[in-house]
């Protein structure tokens, strides 16, 4: 049996064609904050993190998401599919143990190695056809 990985619920990720508009919209309609804004050039977005609940480090969040390009893989989710939830982020503790053993468990990744995310983490995406058609993310926050 192998042992839990998963923590928490960090995020759901969410694909958007207007970043400031949705943004707006999670504001006035559910009071969410801006905890961080920032533009991942690897990734192919720009993006915004909107603070749902708990203390720093184990908080969770929406995370919108904008594509800089058409050819970024937000821009292909968004032309074929629009609007809406793009995958889940889950809080691990060690996202390279958790990638190691999810490998040696038969897991398709989409990261063989974190790389950097929002809010300064560690993370890493799992192949949605390991996964039960879910695009997930391991997220291991920044260290306080």
């Amino acid at each position: 049996m192998t042992a839990q990985l998963l923590t928490r619920i960090d995020h759901v990720g969410i694909a958007v064609r207007d970043l400031d508009a949705s943004i707006e919209l999670y504001e006035t309609t559910f009071g969410l904050t801006v905890a961080s804004r920032e533009t991942n050039e690897g990734q192919g977005v720009r993006e915004a993190m909107l603070h749902v609940a708990g203390p720093p480090g184990e908080a969770s969040y929406v995370q919108l998401l904008e594509p800089l390009a058409a050819d970024t893989p937000v821009g292909k989710f968004l032309a074929g599919r629009g609007e809406g939830v793009h995958h889940i982020g889950y809080g691990v503790v060690d996202v390279a143990a958790a990638l190691a053993q999810l490998e040696a468990d038969g897991v398709r990744l989409v990261d063989e190695r974190p790389r950097h995310g929002s809010l300064g983490a560690s993370i890493a995406f799992l192949h949605p056809k390991s996964v039960g058609g879910v695009l997930t993310e391991l997220v291991q926050t920044a260290a306080r």
